[in-house]
């Protein structure tokens, strides 16, 4: 693809004609982390944290957000999704928690960015959750990993 698809012919901001594609599977994956004080980690593994299961929250706060991404980004299209997965992986060195999405549906569109809204909403909700603790945690690597689907086809980082 070498032009950018949300800018009409006179170079105005439109939403991108989506009828004439054909219905295919969609995937996408995508990745961050955020890092943290040890003792932050700490209380978030032992279930100790004030606020309660704070993996529980943001997985539920990130798959949330997948589904409303049509509303927080002007020019997605709203899509009815059939799957969205939220992997969180602890990290000891540096201490940190990964996230992994992954988010599917059958459409005329890809889910590249509700799988993007999924990651950053999860990271950001466990910033929220532990901020009165540790105000120096940092979001970092969001990203696609890969997606699948579409006229495009296949595409994954190298």
């Amino acid at each position: 693809m070498t032009k950018l698809t949300h800018f009409n012919e006179q170079g105005e901001v439109h939403m991108v004609d989506v009828g004439g594609k054909a219905i295919t599977h969609r995937k996408a994956v995508t990745e961050g982390r955020i890092t943290m004080k040890e003792t932050t980690l700490a209380h978030i593994l032992s279930g100790t944290h004030k606020k309660g299961d704070v993996l529980g929250v943001a997985r539920i706060a990130g798959i949330m957000a997948s589904k409303r991404t049509a509303d927080l980004i002007p020019l997605c299209h709203p899509l009815a999704l059939t799957k969205v997965e939220i992997i969180f992986k602890i990290e000891q060195q540096p201490s940190a928690i990964y996230c992994q999405t992954t988010v599917e549906t059958s459409g005329q569109t890809g889910v590249e960015m509700e799988a993007l809204t999924a990651t950053q909403i999860a990271l950001l909700t466990i910033y929220d959750m532990c901020k009165a603790v540790d105000r120096g945690m940092a979001i970092n690597n969001v990203r696609l990993l890969k997606k699948s689907g579409g006229k495009s086809g296949d595409w994954e980082v190298k």
